[in-house]
């Protein structure tokens, strides 16, 4: 039996960054051999194979012929006459094309380690333009590894594949997957950038500008380790503006076509709704600004108010490096939330017996008079004069 490392782990280490995961390929064994030596056979559509000891995958070495449009349509085959170059050669980029065997010795039939020394992306064959998600993990490799570069030859390739309607074929939950994976990796924007340069991005997000004010934002969400559902939010951000029925209705079709987890919707239909009020609420009253925490439902739900602040914070300072200054805005809306939160709700409710209108009357004109009294604690230490030390 021939055991090669493949693909990422051989890429990030050739890198010196951190393996998290490690593929490998059989090479000269047949599903039946497999098993005989202790092998689970797990794979659906092709061998694959856990460890008898370690529960690793092991995948069998396999070719495939595309048989149908789309990113499903293949016909695999693994067999013990199936060569380690045939292996190698169905894959994506040649910097993943790289095996290393048990002594160390790379494999590299399609000079990946040139590509990698290059910081260069570049499609292995003419066989990437069967499988449509390899653009999209082309650009989420972009996001990832900021300072390579896509081949010309193989954004050419993409550009074809995106004008012969090949990428239409994407299920909205494989563009919703690689679209949050490059989302969360160091430089997002750069994967908005790789799709826009081969025309994908007007196919699959043709509500985002790929080379807009909201690709520093995203960065700027990125720099600062937020959340996905914050940087979808700053995503989503319409830099053009118009009414809150507008931009809420933009992000609920977004959502709605990719399939987007109701986390991630949420927080962008609120920004789409509220930003504009978070950035005025140091002018506001302390009623209204208890009518925001109400319609964001911060008080049982603290920590995505604290989301929505995060993702607006970006929007504002555009793409302007973080300094730790303080966002007034969002300063005063933390305070004036921990001040209506700790309202007690329960002893006002016992005080007032079975009586729910009144109730709800009553702690809600407390928690008005404890934002009242936040807001001019924190007026009262903004307009005090500042002493030199």
């Amino acid at each position: 039996m021939k055991i090669y490392t493949v693909g990422g782990a051989v890429r990030d280490a050739m890198l010196g960054l951190a393996v998290k995961d490690r593929d490998y390929v059989v090479v000269g064994e047949t599903p039946e051999t497999m098993v005989a030596l202790g092998y689970t056979p797990v794979g659906k559509d092709f061998p694959v194979f856990l460890h008898p000891h370690t529960h690793e995958e092991y995948a069998l070495a396999r070719t495939e012929r595309k048989t149908a449009p789309g990113y499903k349509g293949f016909v695999f085959h693994a067999a013990g006459d199936v060569t380690l170059e045939q292996d190698l050669a169905r894959r994506d980029l040649t910097i993943n094309a790289i095996a290393r065997a048990d002594d160390g010795t790379l494999v590299d039939p399609y000079g990946g380690c040139a590509d990698l020394s290059r910081k260069l992306f570049r499609h292995v064959s003419e066989a990437f333009a069967e499988d449509p998600v390899r653009i999209l993990r082309v650009a989420r490799f972009a996001a990832r590894f900021s300072d390579f570069s896509v081949a010309p030859e193989t954004n050419l390739l993409m550009q074809h594949m995106v004008a012969t309607g090949e990428v239409d074929a994407l299920v909205p939950e494989r563009v919703w997957q690689e679209l949050a994976r490059g989302l969360m990796e160091q430089q997002p924007s750069r994967m908005l950038q790789v799709l826009r340069d081969c025309d994908a991005l007007a196919r699959l997000l043709p509500e985002v500008d790929g080379d807009g004010p909201v690709m520093a934002m995203l960065d700027h969400a990125a720099q600062q380790g937020l959340t996905l559902p914050v940087r979808v939010a700053v995503l989503l951000h319409d830099p053009v503006g118009g009414d809150a029925a507008t931009r809420m209705q933009r992000v609920d079709a977004v959502a709605a076509r990719l399939k987007m987890p109701g986390e991630c919707r949420d927080l962008a239909v609120m920004v789409a709704r509220d930003g504009a009020g978070v950035v005025a609420a140091p002018g506001w009253s302390a009623d209204a600004i208890v009518g925001l925490i109400e319609r964001c439902d911060g008080l049982r739900k603290p920590q995505r108010f604290g989301d929505m602040l995060s993702a607006v914070r970006c929007i504002v300072e555009g793409g302007s490096a973080y300094s730790g200054h303080v966002f007034a805005p969002a300063a005063l809306l933390v305070t004036a939330l921990e001040a209506a939160r700790g309202v007690p709700a329960g002893e006002i409710a016992a005080a007032l017996g079975a009586r729910p209108q009144a109730i709800a009357q009553a702690i809600r004109i407390a928690r008005i008079e404890a934002v009242a009294r936040s807001i001019g604690a924190i007026s009262r230490i903004a307009a005090a004069p500042q002493q030199d030390n």
